[in-house]
């Protein structure tokens, strides 16, 4: 066993046991979490290594790197970044699931590319909870036009909502609002049952709140070396 394959074993299986510990801690099961791999900035290689761990979700922020990836590394690949319209096309033809939906040109557009193709593209609509618009996202009372046009077109499905709690507040009680929002969410749009919120930091936090989706990258690949 080299020496990034070993190191990245041993991180998955203690990121892994963690989730089972809060997953427990409040009577869930490991099987309503869906471990998503963050591999933004990272070697193909690394995802190489774990695909052979058996880790099949992985996370990009920047479609060019997903595309990549994606195209060498088989799985359900998720894009969280940002959008711009002008990439939707290309993120579309690599991505199963999109984590950052909060526009609805972006949406149209997106079921535009999708016409083309016989491919239903999962959404999350993402949920801001300062209202912040460099941070992304939509305040819970904006969601709901985003949501009907997912349900009215035949190549998106909802899967429910998106949270990145901002830094300056408390963790748990942001976690505890998410879900607040999500059981009202739901209420109208009950096909969209799974919250996408917790990373490295907090995933754990977010599991006991609720979260079946969480995006961990550090805490399974290290810490991440950008490029100057």
């Amino acid at each position: 066993m080299n020496e990034r394959l070993e190191l990245l074993s041993s991180s998955l299986a203690s990121v892994q046991k963690r989730v089972e510990e809060a997953a427990t801690s409040v009577g869930r099961s490991t099987g309503e979490i869906t471990l998503i791999a963050v591999t933004k900035t990272y070697p193909v290689s690394d995802v190489q290594i774990l695909a052979s761990l058996g880790l099949t979700h992985f996370g990009e922020n920047r479609d060019s790197e997903g595309a990549e990836k994606a195209s060498i590394v088989s799985g359900t690949w998720h894009f969280q970044g940002q959008i711009q319209s002008k990439k939707l096309k290309s993120i579309a033809s690599w991505a199963s699931v999109i984590h950052s939906i909060d526009n609805l040109e972006h949406l149209a557009k997106l079921s535009k590319v999708l016409e083309s193709s016989e491919k239903v593209m999962n959404v999350f609509i993402q949920l801001s909870l300062d209202g912040d618009p460099s941070r992304g996202g939509v305040v819970a009372s904006s969601l709901a036009p985003l949501a009907e046009f997912v349900l009215h077109s035949s190549n998106l499905n909802l899967m429910g909502l998106m949270c990145v709690p901002p830094v300056e507040e408390d963790i748990e009680s942001a976690f505890e609002t998410i879900g607040l929002v999500h059981q009202g969410f739901i209420r109208d749009f009950p096909e969209a049952i799974f919250i996408s919120a917790g990373m490295s930091s907090d995933f754990e936090t977010a599991i006991t709140y609720g979260a079946t989706h969480i995006r961990v990258g550090s805490q399974i690949l290290g810490q991440r070396a950008y490029p100057q």
